[in-house]
């Protein structure tokens, strides 16, 4: 039985204080949940909500990370610099950082094996835009993006690995898959995996739907056969909307 993750994505939103504020309102929630919830904060925060989530069943995620250990990258944040914060996830391919940072295939595999090498897991987003979708390509689009985030990682590993998937024209837009479209990618997902991993892997890997989830359309998704979570973005900013989505 695959246990339900529900993340957070704040995006380039909260400052310390305000991030303090909202964790107080929601950690207790998931001391009283079967869910596993993760709070994936900007990298000013982290420190500091790690200290405020100790003692909590609630995880901290990052939301990105170079894939080298330390070097002349300058702006960047690498995996040593966040597990010795504690952080336990961190978002990788976000189709924002694909859209306005460059980030490719080649370089979400890269940040892949760097983070599960430094016991980070990593949530690996994939999606397709609306006009791949209208073309009917979209499941070649997120095989692709599968196949090669996840080459030269072992099955071992593959136990350590959460994958979002997150249409892109749906993130943001107040538009949101219909629950069996969702459920239909994230089982052509899970199929993929057990063609590289096996069915025992593809059984236990946790794959999460994002783009636009609240309170009022989260229940839906999750009664669907093969969503075990959700990557939140907006609704996680506001306590009342991630504790309704949390106790799903």
């Amino acid at each position: 039985m695959r246990k339900p993750i529900i993340a957070g994505n704040w995006k380039m939103h909260n400052t310390i204080e305000e991030g303090i504020k909202l964790v107080r309102e929601i950690k207790s929630v998931a001391d009283n949940t079967d869910v596993e919830v993760v709070v994936c904060v900007p990298f000013t925060s982290l420190s500091e909500i790690k200290k405020e989530l100790q003692g909590t069943k609630v995880k901290l995620g990052a939301q990105n990370m170079h894939w080298e250990e330390k070097g002349a990258y300058t702006g960047e944040i690498s995996p040593v610099m966040l597990k010795e914060i504690g952080v336990d996830y961190v978002i990788i391919g976000h189709s924002e950082r694909r859209q306005y940072f460059n980030e490719t295939d080649e370089t979400v595999n890269k940040k892949v094996i760097s983070a599960l090498k430094y016991g980070i897991k990593p949530i690996i987003c994939v999606g397709e835009t609306l006009e791949q979708r209208e073309k009917n390509i979209e499941k070649d689009v997120v095989s692709k993006q599968i196949i090669k985030a996840l080459e030269n990682v072992s099955a071992e590993d593959m136990l350590n690995v959460v994958i979002a998937y997150e249409p892109i024209w749906a993130i943001g837009t107040g538009k949101t898959a219909s629950s069996k479209d969702a459920n239909d990618m994230i089982s052509f997902i899970r199929e993929t995996i057990r063609g590289k991993y096996g069915v025992d892997i593809s059984e236990e890997v946790r794959i999460q739907y994002g783009g636009s989830v609240k309170p009022h359309n989260v229940t839906e998704l999750m009664n669907e056969s093969d969503i075990d979570g959700a990557l939140v973005g907006g609704a996680s900013l506001k306590a009342e909307d991630f504790i309704n989505i949390v106790n799903f």
